[in-house]
């Protein structure tokens, strides 16, 4: 789904050695991200992938102001969102929605649907009677219709829940829409449907995502450009077509390699590469390449300092010594 945007523009996000720590016991740290920087363009999917606690549902939520940045800035259309007036933070909050990972815990269930997906058509003060209308026509567009509007969350299958929070994330007209692993909870079946129904949304409503994401095959599918994390930092950067046929970073190599073929032929000459070890403990990690322990291609300067962020070809980055 690569498509051409003009990088000359100023970036609708733009993330400045973002960091965000959690203290842990008297004197110890959680470094959950640590000096990440990235842009994100209207209208394009750009994806963080990495394993479980690599940090990108971290960084998703510090872009939404759920958690407060230890350090590092992010800016939204140029305002840097933590010193934004009461108004500005209004307007902020309107732009910018995320859906969650799990739609069995992120919609109350002491409420109906007409209630979610009406709450924030009601902080922004819409009468009764069009919020009604507003709550139905996103319904509708979402693939659900009004007689669920009455029901609660324990009435619908998983999928439906899905679709029930990505109408309460369109329901105040979004800009930028955070996808925090949105399908990782859902059967296979159902997948396929909520990926085409965010892709139809994108084109139809011009959003930007940010889509967090494990499953790498699912990423190729829907994004302009791939951002690799390993714990707490970003190893590789690169439009989705570059970084699939010219892995560069060790990590993103092994990734891909555990990607299933389909094609019998190819996947005999495709060979596998494991990573070996546990992801390590980001309670204060050494000042090295964080990847070092695990790395087949490890070498002394790897125990020794982080790796620079280079360039590699345009629009392509790696945070390797190797490069």
């Amino acid at each position: 789904m690569t498509m051409a945007f003009d990088h000359t523009q100023e970036p609708l996000v733009r993330v400045n050695h973002l960091s965000k720590y959690f203290p842990v016991g008297h004197r110890s740290q959680l470094k959950a991200v640590d000096d990440v920087s990235f842009e994100i363009y209207k209208g394009e999917t750009v994806s963080l992938v990495g394993e479980s606690g690599c940090g990108k549902s971290t960084t998703g939520r510090c872009l939404i102001r759920i958690y407060e940045p230890t350090s590092g800035e992010v800016y939204y259309e140029g305002k840097d969102i933590t010193k934004l007036s009461k108004q500005e933070k209004k307007e902020f909050t309107n732009k910018v929605q995320m859906i969650f990972q799990n739609p069995y815990a992120s919609l109350n269930p002491r409420m109906t649907v007409k209630e979610i997906v009406g709450e924030g058509l009601k902080l922004n003060k819409l009468p009764q009677d069009q919020v009604d209308e507003r709550v139905e026509q996103l319904l509708e567009t979402v693939g659900l219709n009004k007689d669920h509007m009455s029901r609660f969350p324990h009435e619908f299958s998983g999928g439906q829940r899905q679709r029930i929070g990505i109408a309460r994330a369109l329901s105040v007209d979004p800009e930028f829409i955070i996808c925090d692993e949105p399908i990782s909870a859902l059967d296979v079946s159902i997948q396929a449907q909520i990926l085409n129904m965010l892709n139809r949304l994108q084109k139809e409503l011009g959003l930007t995502y940010l889509f967090i994401a494990h499953d790498l095959s699912v990423v190729k599918y829907l994004s302009d450009r791939v951002i690799v994390m390993y714990l707490g930092t970003v190893v590789e950067t690169a439009e989705t077509e570059e970084l699939f046929s010219n892995p560069m970073h060790p990590y993103t190599k092994a990734l891909l390699s555990a990607i299933p073929e389909a094609d019998p032929e190819r996947a005999k000459s495709s060979r596998r590469i494991p990573i070996k070890g546990e992801i390590p403990s980001p309670i204060d990690p050494a000042p090295c390449c964080r990847f070092a322990g695990r790395c087949d291609k490890c070498m002394e300067i790897c125990r020794q300092s982080v790796p620079e962020t280079k360039e590699v070809s345009p629009g392509h980055f790696v945070a390797c010594h190797l490069m």
